[in-house]
């Protein structure tokens, strides 16, 4: 494997519109190359257009080409992600691996062991961390200006109708989807994880508003909770937001102040009231992944690739770590169990 001041070398696997950022990021940059792509689709179907690159319709046919890729970046749906990893990890590649690592708990923890047995690393694909809202609050909390932490509030509002949820499709399906808490909201459970801990004594209610006909899982649902280090949080979410998306926030009531980050995607301070304390100016937003007629998180992949080469390199950590992006599957596994087996019914 290439090393030391030359290029880190990526393949990328599935050219969805994320597969897709992830190879323009890698392309961008000039400590970077990109050497293959894969996709069970043409490249005519996926939209590709550049013709320069190997392509391979399978990712076991591309880790036994000679395409010498240190880094395999997993972009497919998600229920492919925890296999296909370790099919990477196996071969001995580096693996970056998008939301959510797996769908399962178990899933997750294999590829963690398999990581450490052949001593590769995994990136676990939660870049609104990079948000500079989001860094700004994790000082706050870590600097104890707020104090003990009583209150945490969630909610997240978007929309996903019939422009996404297509016939035929992987999204909406149990196996390869899983549900919007694993597609749409991981990030966002990443962010309560980083900031916050870990959870515990979980209660939800759960209902299926206006994708009967599209997915086997709930699309709207209240959850509440204790955290682990003290203090009670909730989360309310939906994706029947009609037409476009309406807000990510985040509310914090403390001991010694409370803050709200809010917009349509945690990227604006609403609420900074903190004592003794002026707030900084921060750095501007990057603008959300815009998909057309739906749009997604932060786009924030060009820090992700950032930190993958910087760590390979030696000069750096890597950032969400299979670990942290195991626990994200915990959590939401285990308030899927409070859901309970089957679809989410109507509410009228």
């Amino acid at each position: 494997m290439r090393m030391g001041v030359d290029k880190v070398r990526f393949a990328v696997v599935g050219l969805g519109h994320i597969g897709k950022r992830h190879a323009a990021m890698i392309q961008e940059r000039s400590d970077a190359e990109l050497v293959a792509l894969c996709d069970v689709r043409s490249p005519e179907a996926c939209g590709w257009t550049q013709d320069e690159l190997p392509w391979f319709s399978s990712l076991t046919a591309l880790l036994a080409s000679d395409v010498e890729a240190e880094v395999i970046n997993i972009c497919t749906p998600n229920g492919l992600h925890a296999a296909q990893t370790l099919e990477a990890l196996e071969a001995r590649r580096h693996v970056v691996v998008e939301k959510p690592m797996a769908l399962r708990k178990q899933d997750a923890e294999a590829v963690i062991f398999k990581a450490l047995q052949v001593s590769r690393q995994v990136f676990a694909v939660m870049q609104n961390r990079y948000s500079p809202t989001v860094k700004w609050l994790r000082q706050v909390l870590q600097e104890g200006r707020l104090g003990r932490v009583y209150l945490v509030q969630m909610n997240c509002f978007w929309n996903r109708d019939d422009r996404y949820y297509r016939p035929g499709g992987w999204h909406g399906t149990a196996d390869l989807d899983g549900g919007v808490l694993f597609t749409q909201f991981s990030h966002f459970m990443d962010i309560m994880y980083w900031l916050f801990g870990d959870i515990c004594n979980i209660r939800g209610n759960f209902g299926n508003f206006a994708h009967q006909h599209s997915t086997v899982f709930e699309d709207a649902g209240s959850i509440s909770f204790d955290f682990v280090n003290g203090g009670m949080g909730t989360m309310t979410y939906s994706t029947a937001v009609w037409d476009r998306n309406l807000e990510s926030s985040i509310t914090i009531l403390g001991e010694k102040g409370t803050v709200k980050i809010a917009g349509q995607y945690m990227d604006e301070v609403s609420v900074c009231h903190i004592k003794d304390y002026t707030m900084p100016e921060l750095e501007a937003a990057n603008p959300p992944n815009d998909y057309g007629a739906y749009k997604g998180s932060a786009s924030n992949h060009g820090a992700v690739i950032q930190n993958v080469v910087d760590t390979l390199r030696g000069a750096t950590e890597v950032a969400t770590n299979a670990l942290e992006g195991m626990k994200v599957v915990d959590i939401i596994e285990r308030i899927y169990a409070v859901r309970g087996p089957g679809t989410a019914t109507a509410r009228d």
